[in-house]
C-alpha cells in the first residue's frame, strides 16, 4: 500500500469490550480488498492490520491487537466438542480439545440468532488467566492482575508489534469501565505512558447496560479518573443513560431497533459508531494522527471528550447534506453515545465530526448559504472527517436491527450498509456528568458500605486521592462565561 502508513496498535481489556471489539474488527475485515488491480480504499488498512503473505503467495491481513480477558470467556465451543475456530480468513488459529464449558448469555443469545462472531487466539495477542472468583469485580483486583507473568506476556507482546512498526502513532484501547478491568486498564495506559510517552494513547471506557451494582459505580469513577490521567484522550462508550445508579432511560435512534440491554445488540451499535469515531486517524490521505487528534481536543487538562451519533444519519439516496441537516431542525439527529446529553445551547470548546458511508448523496449543494442562516446555531468544528465510501455489509455479523424506514424501495431489501454521523465533542456538558459522577461515588461511606472493595487495593489515602482527581477534573469544564455571581457555598455544591 502506497504513502506513509502511521500503525496503531489495539488493546481490548474486558469481556464486553472484546463484544464491540469483535463487531468492529467484523467491519474492517469486511472493507479488506485481496485483489491488487482495484483502487486503493480511503482507509488505511495497514493503520491497524499487519500484511503479509502466505506461502503460496497470498496476501493476508491480521490484526494488530493484543486482547485480554478472563479464561473461558473466549470459548465458543458447543459441548462436547472441539473450540469453534473463527476469523480463518485472518488467523492461523490452533484446535486445543478440552472438557466442555458451560456457555455464557453471549453464546446462547448467538445460538439463538444463528450468527457468528470472531475472537482472537494466542498466538495473534490473546492473554486470558483464571481467577478465583471467576470474574473481577472491584478496581484493585483489576490493578493486582498486572503483575509477575501477565505483565511479562503483555510487555513482550507490546514490544513485538512496536519493534515491527515504521511510524507507529499510538494506541487504542478498549477497555470495561463498570468491572475490574478498569483496574487492570488503569495499569495497562499506565505502562503505556511510561514506556511509550511520545504516542497518542486512546482510551475508550466501555459500559454495558444495565449496570445497576455499587461496586459498577466505583469501578466507574476510579477508571475514569485513572485513565483519564494516563491517556492522551479518555472517551467512555455506553447506551446507558448514566454512569449513576440511577441512569436516565438508554438513548432511543429513530431508525434503530434494538435492545439495550442485550450485549449483543449494545456492542454492535458502539463498533458501529466507533468506526466512525476513529476515522480521522486512520485516512490514507488528509487524515490526522492520534496525537493531533488528542491535543486539539484536551486543551487546559480537559482530557475526558464525550461521544455523540447518528446511527443511522438519515440521509437518503439521491439527497444532500445539507438538505439532511436542515431536516433536523433545530437539533442535530445524533444521540449520546457516552451517557452525557449536549448542552441545552449546544455550545463546545471544539470537537471532530465524522460522516461515513454516503454514497451518491452530495455533500456541497448550497452548502455555504446554508450555514449562514444562524451561525449561532452551530458548533465550532476543528475538524470533519468525511468517507465517501459506503459500509460494509453489516450481516451477518451485526443483528437486524435496522427498520425498513432506512430504505425507500418498496417491498424494502434487507438493509446491508448505512450512513453513520458522528461527533466527539470537549464542551461544559461533560461538568455536570463529571461532577455528578464524583458526588455519587462520594455520598456514602465506602468503609461502612461496601468495605470488601478496597480489600485488594487500592489503599483509602489513594481512593481518596482518585476522587479529588475526579472533582477537580469536573471543574476543567465548568463554564463561567455567564458572568453569573456564585458563592462558595454554590461552587462547593457544583463540585
Amino acid at each position: 500500500m502506497s504513502g506513509v502508513c502511521r500503525e496503531v496498535i489495539t488493546l481490548q481489556l474486558g469481556h464486553y469490550s472484546n463484544f464491540v471489539g469483535t463487531h468492529w474488527w467484523n467491519l474492517q475485515d469486511a472493507s479488506l480488498s485481496y485483489d491488487p488491480e482495484s483502487p486503493l480504499a480511503e482507509i488505511q488498512s495497514d493503520a491497524v492490520f499487519r500484511e503479509g503473505q502466505t506461502l503460496g503467495g497470498q496476501v493476508t491481513y491480521t490484526p494488530r491487537l493484543i486482547s485480554m480477558d478472563l479464561k473461558g470467556m473466549e470459548r465458543s465451543g458447543s459441548p462436547g466438542s472441539a473450540v469453534r475456530p473463527v476469523w480463518t480468513r485472518l488467523f492461523s488459529v490452533c484446535l486445543h480439545r478440552k472438557s466442555a464449558d458451560s456457555k455464557n448469555s453471549f453464546l446462547e443469545d448467538l445460538e439463538k440468532l444463528d450468527v457468528s462472531f470472531f475472537f482472537l487466539n494466542e498466538p495473534i495477542g490473546f492473554c486470558c488467566w483464571s481467577s478465583e472468583a471467576h470474574r473481577l469485580e472491584a478496581f484493585g483486583q483489576g490493578e493486582s492482575v498486572l503483575q509477575g507473568a501477565p505483565l511479562d506476556e503483555l510487555e513482550d507482546k507490546l514490544h513485538f508489534f512496536v519493534e515491527e512498526c515504521d511510524y507507529l502513532q499510538g494506541f487504542q484501547v478498549l477497555c470495561d469501565l463498570a468491572d475490574g478491568f478498569a483496574g487492570l486498564g488503569s495499569k495497562v495506559t499506565e505502562l503505556l505512558q511510561d514506556s511509550y510517552g511520545g504516542r497518542g494513547i486512546l482510551t475508550w471506557g466501555l459500559a454495558p447496560s444495565p449496570v445497576r451494582d455499587l461496586y459498577h459505580l466505583l469501578n466507574c469513577a476510579l477508571g475514569s479518573a485513572h485513565m483519564a490521567a494516563h491517556s492522551s484522550l479518555f472517551c467512555p462508550l455506553t447506551l446507558r443513560g448514566g454512569l449513576g445508579r440511577r441512569p436516565a432511560p438508554p438513548p432511543q435512534f429513530p431508525l434503530l431497533a434494538y435492545d439495550p440491554a442485550l450485549w449483543y445488540h449494545s456492542s454492535s451499535v458502539l463498533a458501529l459508531a466507533l468506526d466512525a469515531l476513529t476515522v480521522p486517524y486512520r485516512l490514507r490521505n488528509n487524515g490526522a494522527p492520534m496525537w493531533q487528534v488528542a491535543d486539539s481536543l484536551a486543551v487546559s487538562g480537559r482530557k475526558v471528550v464525550a461521544a455523540y451519533g447518528a446511527v443511522p444519519f438519515p440521509m437518503m439516496p439521491g439527497g444532500s447534506l445539507p438538505d439532511a441537516l436542515s431536516a433536523c431542525s433545530d437539533a442535530l439527529p445524533w444521540k449520546p453515545l457516552s451517557a452525557c446529553p449536549e448542552g441545552g445551547d449546544g455550545r463546545c470548546y471544539g470537537q471532530w465530526a465524522t460522516l461515513r458511508g454516503f454514497e451518491g448523496q452530495k455533500l456541497i449543494r448550497s452548502v455555504c448559504s446554508h450555514f449562514s442562516q444562524d451561525p449561532g446555531a452551530w458548533r465550532p468544528l476543528l475538524a470533519v472527517s468525511v468517507s465517501p465510501s459506503f459500509l460494509p455489509s453489516l450481516l451477518p455479523s451485526f443483528p437486524p436491527s435496522f427498520c425498513n424506514r432506512v430504505v425507500s424501495a418498496a417491498p424494502s431489501p434487507p438493509v446491508s450498509s448505512v450512513p453513520v454521523l458522528t461527533s466527539l465533542q470537549s464542551g461544559p456538558a461533560l461538568h455536570p456528568w463529571l461532577a455528578e459522577l464524583h458526588r455519587s461515588a462520594s455520598a456514602f461511606d465506602i468503609r461502612r458500605l461496601a468495605p470488601s472493595f478496597l480489600s485488594q487495593g487500592p489503599e483509602m489515602a489513594d481512593y481518596q486521592e482518585a476522587l479529588e482527581d475526579l472533582r477537580l477534573l469536573a471543574r476543567c469544564y465548568r463554564d463561567d462565561s455567564s458572568g453569573a455571581m456564585r458563592s462558595s457555598s454554590e461552587e462547593e455544591d457544583d463540585d
